[in-house]
């Protein structure tokens, strides 16, 4: 699997430094922050059919389930949490902190997460900062019937992991 040439562009972009961070939206910016690590995920967002507030069922989103790929190939996975773990045996979990929309109404907005957790010593260690971008797909349209039911939508994105100084 690779990168889809549309999200070329701003994956250099953010592989390149600091003042990378003036070519994202500033919901999603992370000024000063130096990039750790650049990955690309495929994968599904989860939903499921719950009772809304007001009573109807409507899709509610459950859960990622992603693989992270580097250069094509699996270094590690992504979900709930949400959490990313790598191979090397590291692991941090994020709080979303910011959003910025996604380039059409079917992509999943482009986030920024603080590092709420860590496990584990290896390549995430040092991460402060996640950034979600480049999304394509994810969201889930259509209604649901029955509560309890779990659908999917497929998406990729591109994970930015960040550190302080």
């Amino acid at each position: 699997m690779s990168i889809t040439n549309f999200a070329v562009p701003c994956l250099l972009l953010a592989m390149a430094g600091p003042a990378a961070a003036e070519t994202l939206p500033d919901a999603i910016a992370a000024p000063g922050e130096t990039v750790v690590l650049s990955v690309h995920a495929e994968g599904a967002q989860v939903y499921e059919c719950k009772p809304g507030t007001d009573g109807k069922l409507a899709w509610t989103f459950r859960e990622p389930v992603a693989t992270l790929l580097s250069e094509g190939k699996t270094i590690g996975r992504h979900y709930a949490g949400p959490n990313w773990e790598l191979a090397d045996g590291s692991a941090v979990a994020g709080k979303a902190i910011g959003n910025a929309p996604g380039a059409t109404a079917a992509d999943i907005p482009w986030l920024k997460l603080e590092i709420a957790s860590r496990r584990g010593t290896g390549a995430l260690t040092p991460v402060t900062t996640v950034q979600r971008i480049n999304t394509h797909g994810g969201k889930l349209d259509g209604t649901c019937d029955k509560a309890g039911e779990f659908r999917s939508a497929p998406y990729s994105a591109d994970y930015i992991f960040l550190k302080k100084g």
